[in-house]
């Protein structure tokens, strides 16, 4: 085979690739065929307790350590000592047999008593008017005085003053007066002032 000019430059590329694999070839030899570093310096003593799984009871036993991950390859004997002694407790349920939790039933309410009715309708509105004074002339029905605030009333029985309130009955000491909006009887009696 002859080499001309232009394999040259793929001649020296292919030499120097093959200088670098064969340098990591070796080195890789070194790395893996060493004897191995001793082991940084650990603890001789086992940690103990390490946080538990959440949602899982934990149950060791009197003093029972728990190894952490590392890598020293060291055999812990105080570990396995503190295993032996670890008694499963658990809740009564046999896990080789299958058979369905039962479901709690849910309580019914207790029944309430009958519901209660519509409330009462309010009652009706006080009349506001007073009775102060009547006047009789002979041979004419009885005539009564009302008030409602400033404003005086003038009736006899059967009339309908302030366009609302109704004169029934005049009597000698009170009046009785009907609101014909709201069906409503009172008996005012007479004021003195």
């Amino acid at each position: 085979m002859k080499v001309g000019a232009e394999n040259r430059i793929k001649v020296i590329i292919l030499a120097v690739l093959l200088v670098v694999a064969v340098i990591s070839v070796v080195h890789m030899l070194n790395v893996f065929g060493s004897s191995p570093a001793p082991p940084a310096a650990t603890p001789k003593t086992p940690a103990l307790a390490a946080a538990p799984a959440p949602g899982r009871p934990v149950n060791r036993g009197p003093a029972m350590a728990v190894a952490t991950p590392s890598l020293d390859p060291e055999l812990r004997l105080k570990l396995l000592e503190s295993s032996e002694g670890t008694k499963y407790e658990g809740t009564g349920r046999n896990i080789f047999v299958p058979a369905l939790e039962p479901i709690p039933q849910p309580v019914a309410p207790a029944r309430p008593g009958p519901p209660p009715g519509p409330p009462p309708p309010p009652p009706p509105p006080p009349i506001n008017l007073k009775f102060f004074g009547f006047a009789s002339h002979t041979g004419e029905p009885k005539r009564i005085f009302l008030a409602q605030g400033d404003t005086v009333f003038i009736g006899e029985e059967g009339e309908i003053v302030d366009r609302r309130y109704k004169i029934v009955r005049i009597n000698p000491n009170s009046v009785e007066i009907e609101d014909v909006l709201n069906n409503n009887r009172q008996t005012i009696p007479l004021t003195q002032s």
